[in-house]
C-alpha cells in the first residue's frame, strides 16, 4: 500500500507536527443529531511509542503514513481524483473510525478529521522566534461509516 523509500542512511525528518483528531456525529432514535467532542487519534500512536524501548512501526507510522499519502492524492479540495485516492480516503476513515470506536463505544454513522499542522522549531530556537501555531487547520468533510467496517 506505501512505497518503500531507501533513506536509512539519510532520514528526511519531519519538520511538522500533525495533530489528526476525529469527531463523529449520531442520530439519536428521536431525531437529533448529536455530535461528538474532537478525540487527538495522533495521541494515540504518541502514548504507544512513548517509554517503550521497541515500539511497532505500525504504533509509529500507520496513521501519519495513511494521512501524507491521502494529501498526495487529493491536494487541497479532498475530491478523490482516483481509485487509489477512493482507497486511501477509505483507509483513513476505516483508521479513524477503529480508533474512534475503542475510544467511545457509542454508536455512530459519521465520522470527521482535522488536521491542525504544527511547526517544529529548530534545537535552541528562543519561544519568541518560534513560528505561529498551527500553520493549517484543515477540516475534511463528513465520512459515512457502516456499523460492521467500511
Amino acid at each position: 500500500m506505501f512505497e518503500q523509500n531507501w533513506r536509512l542512511f539519510a532520514p528526511d525528518p519531519d519538520s511538522v507536527n500533525r495533530q489528526i483528531l476525529a469527531r463523529t456525529s449520531h442520530t439519536a432514535p428521536d431525531g437529533s443529531v448529536r455530535v461528538s467532542g474532537w478525540f487527538d487519534l495522533a495521541a494515540v500512536d504518541s502514548s504507544a511509542v512513548e517509554h517503550n524501548v521497541f515500539p511497532s512501526h505500525t504504533a509509529q507510522n500507520l496513521l501519519r503514513r495513511a494521512w501524507t499519502t491521502y494529501v498526495e492524492l487529493h491536494g487541497g479540495d479532498d475530491e478523490a481524483n482516483s481509485e487509489r485516492a477512493v482507497m486511501l480516503q477509505q483507509y483513513l476513515r476505516n483508521i479513524a473510525a477503529d480508533r474512534f470506536a475503542d475510544h467511545d463505544s457509542g454508536p455512530f454513522e459519521f465520522i470527521q478529521l482535522r488536521v491542525l499542522t504544527l511547526p517544529i522549531a529548530a534545537p535552541g530556537t528562543a519561544a519568541s522566534k518560534r513560528p505561529p501555531v498551527p500553520v493549517e487547520n484543515r477540516l475534511l468533510p463528513w465520512w459515512k461509516v457502516t456499523r460492521h467496517g467500511n
